[in-house]
């Protein structure tokens, strides 16, 4: 056999070996994830599902039983024995609820007014604070970050008389404003910790580079600094808002006594009788009553993972 021939044989068989079909290889989610699940054995994936499932169960159990509270009739919730699962279960108590407590929904307003407010002035000490906290080395930043934390480790019950006292010098009992500012006033310290640890994230090579274009501190922290840390103070927003929401009870038993100031937590607490408990209508009007919660978490998701998320991955 020729050269010439010899070599065309051998380029054609490297030719057959280039188009030999190649093993099929999985596509999916499981072959994204199979390069993680192969460091773990089978019994340690099984605890590991088996766990989060046992953790799912405590935290939303809860939740589910409440529901189907609130679909049972009254004489069904004590009898015996006891099933979770409602028999001609029905949403009559979340139309009679407000008949039971008319003013149910100015309670839910109330809730809703109060905790919009003390989130904006939340925000609004808290973003300035936290920039302070997070470039300025002065004196004393360490102490007064320290007293931030000491604030937090007191409840609200053992300050209810001085601040009843402040209240009631300031002409602020009986008003919105008297769950307002003692709600604010709780929240900012654990805020300026959160928020200061966000903008500590964000390189001083932007503020020195706005510097160097002849741009003031306000201006940085405004055009600079804002924007990069919007994700961050959406994070604070939502927090703030759901312990206002939270909070109020106790605020409003102490520093009001008119129906037409007070928020959802004593509106829920009218359900609670001389006589008995309406639980099943307690429970749908708890139900309604966190739905602007989660209405505002649900818009503001994707911000809220951004924030939490955010410095997780080295860029």
């Amino acid at each position: 056999m020729s050269d010439v021939a010899r070599t065309t044989e051998v380029a054609a068989a490297d030719s057959k070996a280039s188009v030999r079909p190649q093993p099929r290889v999985r596509r999916g989610l499981w072959a994204a994830s199979r390069p993680m699940i192969d460091r773990y054995k089978w019994y340690e994936v099984a605890a590991l599902y088996a766990g989060l499932a046992v953790f799912l169960f405590f935290v939303l159990a809860p939740f589910i039983e409440g529901f189907l509270v609130s679909l049972k009739p009254l004489s069904q919730l004590f009898s015996t024995p006891y099933s979770f699962i409602p028999k001609n279960g029905s949403f009559d108590a979340y139309f009679t609820m407000w008949s039971s407590v008319p003013a149910l929904g100015m309670h839910i307003f109330n809730s809703f007014f109060i905790s919009t407010v003390v989130t904006l002035i939340v925000v609004a000490i808290v973003v300035p604070a936290a920039y302070a906290f997070a470039r300025f080395n002065f004196a004393g930043a360490g102490l007064l970050l320290a007293a931030f934390l000491a604030v937090n480790m007191f409840s609200g019950a053992v300050l209810l008389i001085p601040l009843f006292r402040l209240m009631r010098t300031l002409g602020l009992l009986n008003s919105y404003w008297a769950m307002i500012v003692p709600g604010a006033a709780f929240l900012i310290p654990s805020s300026v910790w959160l928020l200061r640890t966000y903008m500590m994230r964000i390189p001083r090579e932007l503020d020195e580079a706005a510097w160097v274009d002849g741009a003031s501190r306000l201006y940085t922290l405004r055009r600079v600094i804002l924007p990069l840390a919007m994700p961050g103070i959406v994070v604070v927003a939502i927090m703030t808002f759901i312990g206002a929401y939270a909070q109020q009870f106790i605020f409003a038993l102490t520093f009001n006594s008119k129906t037409e100031f007070m928020p959802l937590p004593v509106g829920l607490f009218a359900f609670f009788g001389k006589q008995e408990v309406i639980w099943n209508e307690l429970m749908a009007a708890s139900f309604v009553g966190i739905l602007p919660v989660m209405i505002v978490i649900v818009f503001l998701q994707r911000y809220l993972v951004a924030g939490l998320t955010a410095g997780a991955v080295k860029q």
